[in-house]
């Protein structure tokens, strides 16, 4: 017995350091393994938040730029028809282009397929000399609100100003389908309070 004496006492105190190291060692092995866990998380939401971080400042410092493309967005497909001021726009091309005669005959505005904005469909027709006319479409692609010539003709029309040679220069009368744009989803027929429509604005040339 006393031989096993030394063997029992270094099995119990081997059992002791075993169950110290379940009861002490392994809770911090798990605590450890907790707090490695918490701080990549901790680092992802860093990551996150640095990437937001930036988005925003990025889009602080674009927010002139971007303000300017609003801007002109909506100058180009304004929210409503506006109609005095579209006649406008276009009879300062008249007169910049010289024109003799000028018409524009609007039409009732249709809402697009895509439900996002509505058509204008219009009819302008110039009468003038073949660079009065020139000038008359290139300055209507110009023109500040967006427009989409859908549909052109021209043919001979009386005769306009003088030449050296002949004594009179030809004219040409142009028909065009134009389509301008508005936001107003609800400008077409059953609106509030109902579909624009308008006749024939026919003004002289300057």
């Amino acid at each position: 017995m006393r031989r096993r004496a030394p063997i029992i006492a270094a099995v119990v105190s081997a059992a002791l350091a075993a169950l110290a190291v379940l009861l002490l060692v392994a809770p911090k092995m798990t605590q450890v393994k907790d707090t490695k866990d918490q701080l990549a998380q901790a680092q992802m939401q860093e990551d996150s938040l640095n990437a937001q971080l930036e988005s925003l400042e990025e889009a602080q410092a674009n927010a002139p730029k971007t303000k300017e493309q609003i801007q002109k967005l909506e100058s180009e497909v304004p929210p409503t028809i506006d109609l005095p001021a579209l006649i406008r726009l276009l009879q300062e091309v008249r007169d910049r282009s010289a024109v003799d005669f000028f018409a524009f005959s609007p039409g009732t505005p249709a809402l697009d397929a895509s439900g996002e904005f509505s058509a204008l469909p219009t009819t302008i027709t110039v009468t003038g000399g073949y660079f009065s006319l020139e000038e008359f479409l290139l300055r209507l692609e110009t023109l500040p609100r967006a427009a989409k010539v859908t549909g052109v003709s021209i043919s001979p029309g009386g005769t306009a100003g003088t030449t050296e040679t002949t004594g009179t220069a030809l004219s040409l009368t142009m028909n065009l389908t134009v389509e301008f744009y508005t936001t107003d989803t609800s400008a077409g027929p059953g609106s509030i309070p109902g579909p624009t429509t308008g006749g024939a604005v026919a003004t002289p040339g300057a």
